[in-house]
């Protein structure tokens, strides 16, 4: 491993990402205009309020987008977490998802702006998004959401995120979650990234990213086959069988599709896969510059959100 694996030097990389990525993404914005991410899908309005959750970790702030005001029953909610590397806060990212979810599956998005390492390591994101989960299915109603119809979903290490968010809800009887969406994660923190492989010579993640992620969220490496960072690792062998149903999406030239492979396959074996897809000709994180691929994956994930909420209301009644 490179001297970016020291916990340390990778705690000071990590505050130096914190510092120039939001600043990249507003010049990146800036630069493409209207074909910019936050301007992405223009023909779904951006209806959005700020609210602020109490957690066990700290208060997490979050944007709350929301469906055509013509619905007329309370809406379910689909928690989004966002990607990053458990480094980065940027919420933003997800602006377009979150507004496409909203319109085309008749949601509630809570896009969280959960904490970050090395400011707070694990497991405080996984504890906090779990508490966030909980607070919405316990207060849903008093802001006119069904809390009983609930997902929970992410990006990269936001799907990290609600893998470790349906855990908890498994090994802790609830809240019950309709469906989580793993849209590229990381799911095999404790393996090397130098062991993983891609199907093309130059994935757009690379080994040193891992060793700046991995170490300021976990600088203890044994610990990274904890259930809530590694569930794909081998050493987990725990019965799934309960957990929410899962729709796993991978991406065919990422350094992280095997591990997301392998976790879809375990789903399966406990009953809980509703569906794994593998986005053809693509790489990690694909969605941010493809907005054709970006359509097309959204409409497949707002199509099992409409599905799995029906499924919850119809078990309801």
């Amino acid at each position: 491993m490179s001297i970016l694996a020291r916990p340390a030097v990778a705690s000071l990389a990590a505050k130096a990402m914190q510092r120039i990525a939001p600043m990249a993404f507003r010049l990146a914005n800036k630069r493409s205009g209207e074909a910019s991410l936050l301007h992405r899908f223009a023909e779904y309005p951006r209806r959005t309020r700020e609210l602020t959750i109490p957690t066990s970790i700290a208060p997490a702030k979050a944007v709350v987008y929301l469906p055509d005001a013509a619905v007329d029953t309370p809406p379910p909610v689909y928690v989004n977490l966002h990607g990053g590397g458990y480094v980065l806060a940027m919420t933003e990212i997800d602006d377009s998802l979150c507004r496409y979810l909203a319109a085309e599956a008749g949601v509630v998005v809570i896009n969280v702006d959960y904490v970050v390492a090395p400011q707070y390591r694990f497991p405080a994101a996984p504890r906090q998004a779990f508490d966030v989960v909980q607070w919405v299915a316990e207060h849903g109603a008093e802001h006119g959401w069904d809390g009983g119809r609930l997902i929970v979903g992410g990006q990269s290490a936001g799907g990290g995120l609600a893998a470790a968010v349906a855990r908890q809800a498994l090994e802790e009887g609830g809240p019950t979650i309709a469906l989580q969406v793993l849209h590229y994660p990381p799911l095999d923190l404790a393996a090397d990234a130098r062991d993983k492989s891609s199907v093309i010579a130059k994935p757009m993640l690379r080994p040193w990213m891992a060793d700046v992620f991995n170490s300021a969220y976990i600088p203890n490496a044994p610990r990274r086959t904890d259930r809530l960072a590694s569930p794909a690792h081998p050493s987990d062998t725990a019965d799934l069988a309960g957990i929410a149903p899962a729709y796993v999406i991978t991406a065919e030239y990422d350094l992280l599709r095997a591990e997301g492979a392998r976790y879809a396959e375990r789903l399966d074996e406990a009953g809980a896969l509703v569906e794994h897809y593998d986005v053809p000709e693509a790489d990690h994180a694909y969605d941010g510059k493809d907005a054709a691929k970006a359509r097309e994956v959204y409409a497949l994930i707002a199509r099992h959100v409409r599905q799995a909420t029906r499924t919850e209301a119809s078990a309801a009644d």
